[in-house]
């Protein structure tokens, strides 16, 4: 009998953890659809939760939109961080971070459009890509890889970069998604100062095969 009562608030909390991700997840698709205006009883709808479970975790529509842009941006930053730990070159962190969030474009299209759709406000975030561009440029000036002059500059031009990639991408479904991402990110790196050589070789190492990684785009 005690072990039943000890387990009621696992299953209690992994039950609201469950509400809370399918709301999320809900918040997410609206977002990625460009229907941010919806009302909350059509998010729960598609969440297939009651209205009381919404205001049991957030306060209002606006809390949960929040929370689904910041899940989308851990979701991305933490997928980039697991693909590059093995990495000790911060060129090599960057170029590869970049060429990744550019071929994940299309293959978590879901998690890029609510990326792309409240793209300005990403560059001051402290989750997702902004801070890990800032951490990576910083750690390559740091180690004489990167000649930059104003970092935050530097940060607004990569994060622009990446998100006009994005609609790129979207709008032009005919365009190479690789071969895109890695003329970008070449053209980044010498920006940045490396040589045109040594950002050419390092935009053509291989990168983790993605396809056997599970989706970054669930809010669970």
């Amino acid at each position: 009998m005690a072990g039943r009562t000890g387990d009621t608030p696992n299953r209690l909390d992994r039950r609201k953890a469950r509400t809370r991700a399918s709301l999320v997840r809900a918040a997410q698709a609206f977002i990625a659809a460009g229907r941010s205006n919806v009302p909350i009883l059509e998010i729960t709808q598609a969440a297939d939760v009651g209205m009381g479970s919404f205001y049991n975790h957030f306060d209002s529509k606006e809390g949960l939109y929040e929370a689904a842009v910041e899940a989308a941006l851990d979701a991305h930053g933490s997928l980039l961080d697991e693909l590059t730990t093995d990495l000790d070159d911060p060129a090599h962190v960057f170029a590869q971070s970049f060429r990744l969030t550019g071929r994940l474009h299309r293959r978590t299209p879901e998690l890029s459009k609510v990326l792309l759709n409240n793209g300005l406000s990403l560059v001051g975030s402290d989750k997702g890509l902004a801070p890990r561009v800032r951490r990576d440029i910083d750690a390559a000036v740091r180690a004489g890889r990167f000649s930059v002059r104003d970092p935050e500059l530097a940060l607004v031009t990569v994060a622009g970069a990446a998100l006009c990639l994005g609609r790129l991408l979207h709008d032009h479904p005919e365009r190479d998604d690789a071969e895109a991402a890695d003329h970008i990110t070449e053209d980044l790196l010498r920006m940045l100062g490396l040589s045109a050589d040594e950002a050419r070789e390092i935009c053509r190492r291989p990168l983790p095969d993605l396809d056997g990684l599970a989706r970054p785009d669930s809010a669970a």
